[in-house]
């Protein structure tokens, strides 16, 4: 980021305060300078933990691509499906041919003959 942040810090007012508490002014004012760097450090490590504009761009188009891409899988899987029902369905392509059983005879058994006297 290379933006400078502003913190709402009124090191002037700090400054006066430690100095009514009895801290000498050059002491008081390094203090403020310090804290006021910490705060800055502080406030630009929370910024960068933000999600930018563009990285909101991009979520959004991985999302974009991702789902498309389930959609046409989805797609293709259905009508991979429905045509293999389609083809479960169908009549085969010629009929089979009948072959008649080979022909038999029906014959009474032949009577036994009777002795010969």
């Amino acid at each position: 980021m290379s933006h400078a942040t502003t913190v709402p810090f009124d090191t002037l007012a700090f400054v006066k305060e430690l100095e009514t508490a009895g801290v000498p002014p050059a002491q008081a004012e390094a203090q403020a300078k310090a804290l006021s760097g910490v705060l800055q450090k502080v406030e630009e490590s929370r910024l960068q933990e933000l999600a930018t504009k563009g990285d909101v761009e991009a979520a959004k188009v991985e999302m974009i691509k991702w789902t498309a891409g389930m959609f046409v899988a989805q797609t293709a899987l259905i009508i991979g499906a429905m045509f293999a029902v389609m083809k479960m369905n169908q009549p085969p392509a010629q009929p089979p041919a009948y072959h008649a059983p080979a022909a038999q005879e029906m014959r009474l058994p032949t009577p036994p003959t009777a002795p010969a006297r």
